[in-house]
């Protein structure tokens, strides 16, 4: 073959070579912007969730002070640690804050408890905020050097790339005349490869322009088939170790380390010169193989936490929606709030079991969560105020009955005034609850002033007492009936025989006042004995001795009746707002089925417990109608 034609061969070789060598370019440059921009996003979430995490755990070591995170915070600055450690600053900052929180929330607590209104507190001057600013801002102005510096030294070395493609045009046009330099055209690839970072948005086009020389060199130089196939030889090798690195990185367990790392490796194999022409196409299979498996389990893994970020989100929603409706018309008594705020503080720890929401959201779901929640302490607050001051003047008008009472019980008017007290203890009925600290001290007062004048009047009348002493005689006969019921009869027949003795206890008047409690307890036991042995429930057992007690009821019983309804609208209005609740709430995971049951059980009993309410009703209804 003629010199001529081997040449031509050899161009024709090169330009099949260089086409598969643009197309591999063109495919990397794509894998690489992908990567790139996966990285970016990989960066900003992992940041983000470094000081989520921060946040959400709060003040972890309580033994960590505030002069502890400043003085952390100054060794950071004097060294070179500013530029590496931002995550750690972060969390210094976090926590720094967190700390003071919890000595406001201190001195506010202490304040109010000194008498103090809480939206009038203001907090004492913070010596120390100061001083962390000062130290973060010389971390920040180190980092905005830092960063500067960066920047400059890019810029540097584009220019410096720029300057290398000169040379690199100055050595083509030298090969197409004939004169090739190789041991200086080695030389600039060498200085490129030296030269690293540039700015990003000027990688792709810098990298076109130096390649697309590099491929005209390649095509004007005349190099025989053994370097070139040594030079094949040793790019082969290169990638092929290339390759090996990124399928080890396939099954890493971090995959957005193992995605970082793979960038890095796009970057080599795009460095690396061209292999023989058979042998491009199934190199670049298998590193584009192995980049596709790395990035798609580095999509994957993004795809899992936003999955589980959105179901987060619902279930806080649900828990806002909860609190949000809350009934606050139906918490009229100290139980019932009490009730409902241990409720609402089970949400809170439910709350916390669950993960992050999506990071637009969960700030807001949060701050939602906390408005609901102020506004139900808020409603709190202000009903245990309003009912202090209620509590304050029952007090007063307990203890004027009292002074009422005591004025009479020396009184000899036995009429007249059994007529008084009688009126007075009604009117105590009607006040409304007083503190706990005064009720049992007040009522004893009370029913001891009341007590000593019935006592001087029974004295004062003694055929009332003899009365009372054959009352007492019938009462302890009809226990002892009770006592020989036969244990062997029916459960029919001992019931009745119950019911019988039972109504005939009612119709027995008054016992002499120092045994009517000891004659009751020995009636009330020999009674529960037989509903035992009978099996009778403990809700039966309390509508037949509701039915008892009503059946000497007079006119009492309408006010009974009335407060049986408003008792039975009250109950049917909570079981509602527990209903409702149950709508919102989610069943997903372990807490959150727990929370569902409690509810359902206490659903249950409150249906249970109105069911009785309503059948008091309806036997004080039959004995109104008698």
């Amino acid at each position: 073959m003629s010199e001529t034609n081997k040449s031509d061969a050899m161009q024709n070789e090169q330009v099949i070579a260089t086409t598969l060598e643009q197309a591999t370019i063109a495919t990397t440059n794509n894998e690489v912007a992908t990567a790139e921009k996966s990285e970016d996003v990989t960066s900003a979430i992992t940041e983000k969730a470094v000081s989520e995490e921060a946040a959400s755990i709060g003040v972890a070591d309580k033994t960590v002070t505030r002069e502890d995170i400043i003085a952390r915070l100054q060794e950071i600055a004097a060294g070179e640690d500013a530029l590496n450690c931002k995550s750690e600053t972060e969390m210094l900052k976090i926590q720094f804050y967190k700390l003071r929180t919890v000595e406001l929330d201190a001195a506010r607590k202490e304040f109010v408890e000194n008498g103090g209104d809480s939206a009038t507190f203001i907090p004492a001057p913070d010596a120390l905020e100061s001083e962390f600013k000062q130290t973060m801002n010389v971390i920040k102005e180190k980092r905005s050097a830092w960063l500067q510096q960066q920047a400059a030294e890019q810029q540097a070395n584009y220019e410096t790339k720029l300057v290398i493609i000169q040379e690199l045009k100055g050595m083509v046009e030298k090969a197409e005349q004939g004169t090739p330099a190789v041991n200086d055209f080695k030389a600039l690839q060498t200085r490129w490869k030296e030269v690293k970072n540039v700015p990003q948005d000027k990688v792709n086009d810098l990298w076109k322009q130096y390649q697309q020389l590099v491929e005209q060199f390649y095509d004007m130089l005349k190099l025989n088939n053994e370097f070139r196939e040594y030079d094949f030889k040793k790019n082969l090798e290169i990638k092929t170790k290339i390759c090996e690195a990124a399928e080890a990185l396939v099954d890493d367990a971090d995959i957005v380390s193992a995605s970082r790392q793979l960038q890095q490796l796009h970057v080599e194999f795009r460095d690396a010169g061209p292999v023989a022409p058979e042998l491009r196409e199934e190199v670049w299979a298998r590193f584009k193989a192995a980049s596709t498996a790395i990035n798609k389990r580095h999509q994957a893994h993004f795809e899992e936490k936003k999955e589980r970020e959105r179901v987060n989100l619902e279930k806080k929603t649900a828990i806002c929606e909860a609190i949000e409706q809350i009934d606050f018309a139906s918490l009229s008594t100290y139980q019932a709030w009490n009730d409902k705020t241990q409720e609402v503080l089970d949400l809170q720890s439910q709350w916390k079991g669950i993960g992050f929401a999506p990071q637009k959201m969960n700030l807001k779901i949060f701050e939602r969560l906390r408005a609901a929640c102020d506004e139900f302490f808020r409603r709190k607050s202000e009903f245990f105020k309003s009912v202090k001051t209620s509590l304050a003047e029952n007090l007063e008008k307990k203890r004027a009955l009292c002074e009422a009472a005591e004025q009479l019980k020396d009184s000899e008017e036995w009429k007249d005034t059994a007529d008084k007290l009688a009126a007075l203890q009604k009117e105590w009925k009607s006040v409304g609850a007083i503190p706990q600290k005064y009720s049992d001290a007040l009522w004893k007062r009370f029913i001891g002033a009341c007590d000593c004048f019935f006592e001087r009047r029974n004295k004062a009348t003694s055929s009332q007492r003899s009365v009372e002493q054959e009352n007492l005689k019938q009462k302890r006969e009809i226990i002892s009936k009770l006592k020989t019921i036969d244990a062997q009869a029916t459960s029919e027949e001992q019931e009745a025989q119950l019911t019988a003795l039972s109504k005939e206890w009612n119709k027995v008047g008054h016992v002499p006042f120092r045994d009517k409690d000891k004659v009751y307890k020995e009636y009330k036991q020999a009674v529960d004995a037989i509903y035992e042995r009978l099996h009778i429930s403990a809700n039966e057992r309390k509508l037949s001795e509701f039915r008892s007690n009503i059946a000497k009821g007079g006119d009492n019983l309408g006010r009974e009746r009335d407060r049986l309804i408003r008792q039975y609208e009250a109950m049917k209005t909570e079981i509602k707002t527990y209903e409702n609740n149950l709508g919102f709430l989610s069943v997903s995971n372990r807490k959150g089925a727990s929370l569902v049951d409690v509810m359902h059980q206490k659903v249950e009993k409150l249906k249970a417990d109105a069911e009785i309410v309503l059948k008091k009703i309806r036997l004080v209804e039959e004995q109104m109608e008698k």
